[in-house]
C-alpha cells in the first residue's frame, strides 16, 4: 500500500484539529486568544470571525506540518525517545533552544510582520491556553510542550492578523 502524502485542505484542519485535541487544545481556546489580541484594536469583532481564521490557519500546508511534526516530538519528548541531550533540552523546554519559536515565527509569518508581532506578544505574555500549555510542560511535569505552545500561539496570531486584514479590506470597501 502506498503511504499518504498528500491531502486537501478539509484533510489537514481536520487533522490538525485532531491532533491538537488529542494534546488538550481546542479551535476555541486559540479563537480566544486570537480574539481578545485583536479586541485591543477593534471592539467590532467577532468571535466567530476568529474561529473561522482558526480554522483557516489549520488548513494550510505549512500550518500542517509544523504542527504535526511539533506535537510529535513533543510526544516522543514525554515518552524519552531522544537520545543524547537533545531529550533532556527539549523535555525541560531549555529557553536558549529556540528551535520551537522558529516553528511559531513561521506559521505567524504566513500573515507578514504583524503576524510576528502578534506571535512575539503572545509568546511573552503566554494568554489562555498557551499559558496553561507551558505550565504543564515545565520540569518535574509528565507533559512537553515545547513546539506545542509556540505552535498554538502562533495560530492563534495568524489568526487574529487575518481578522485584523479582513475588518481592514471591508472598512475599505465601505462595508463597515
Amino acid at each position: 500500500m502506498e503511504p499518504k502524502l498528500y491531502y486537501s485542505r478539509d484533510e489537514m484542519k481536520r487533522l490538525n484539529i485532531e491532533k491538537l485535541e488529542s494534546r488538550g487544545v481546542t479551535v476555541l481556546e486559540i479563537a480566544e486568544i486570537a480574539y481578545n489580541q485583536q479586541l485591543r484594536y477593534n471592539k467590532d469583532i467577532d468571535i466567530n470571525e476568529c474561529i473561522l481564521s482558526v480554522e483557516k490557519i489549520l488548513s494550510l500546508r505549512d500550518t500542517f506540518h509544523l504542527l504535526q511534526l511539533g506535537a510529535e516530538i513533543d510526544r516522543l519528548a514525554e515518552m524519552g525517545l531522544f537520545e543524547g541531550p537533545i531529550q533532556d533540552i527539549i523535555f525541560n523546554d531549555l529557553g536558549v533552544f529556540g528551535v520551537d519559536e522558529i516553528f511559531g515565527l513561521d506559521i505567524a509569518r504566513l500573515y507578514g510582520a504583524i503576524g510576528q508581532t502578534n506571535f512575539g506578544d503572545i509568546d511573552v505574555n503566554k494568554p489562555g491556553i498557551v499559558k496553561a500549555l507551558n505550565e504543564e510542560g515545565k520540569p518535574g511535569k509528565p507533559s512537553c510542550h515545547t513546539f506545542l505552545d509556540d505552535i498554538v500561539g502562533a495560530i492563534a496570531a495568524a489568526a487574529a492578523t487575518r481578522v485584523s486584514q479582513i475588518i481592514s479590506e471591508e472598512t475599505a470597501k465601505g462595508e463597515k
